[in-house]
């Protein structure tokens, strides 16, 4: 079992449409993103060179990270654009309550 699996992560209310929010599960960081479509989670630190994504471009479904210029679908994690080759890990999320939590 994922040691993260029920990790509370906020509230949705706190994180506006077509943004984001680096938050901490453990020992990792965590980009939330709201879309029209949901919340979505993935590792905050690129494949490509460890950069924080967090500090990247949201443009609808995709993030550019700006150390190298990869792009990301943040829904999937799917590289769009290199230099990246590996795609960005991501996480299931659930809405209970109101609050965001890592699911299983």
């Amino acid at each position: 079992m994922d040691p993260l699996q029920h990790t509370k992560l906020g509230y949705a209310k706190d994180l506006p449409m077509g943004d984001m929010k680096v938050v901490k599960a453990g020992d990792r960081e965590i980009l939330l993103v709201k879309l029209e479509a949901g919340i979505y989670a993935l590792d905050n630190f690129c494949t490509h060179g460890g950069c924080r994504l967090g500090y990247g471009k949201l443009e609808g479904e995709t993030i550019r990270c700006l150390c190298h210029g990869s792009v990301f679908n943040v829904r999937t994690g799917e590289v769009l654009g290199g230099p990246a080759t590996r795609p960005q890990p991501t996480y299931n999320v659930i809405l209970e309550d109101g609050e965001v939590t890592l699911a299983p």
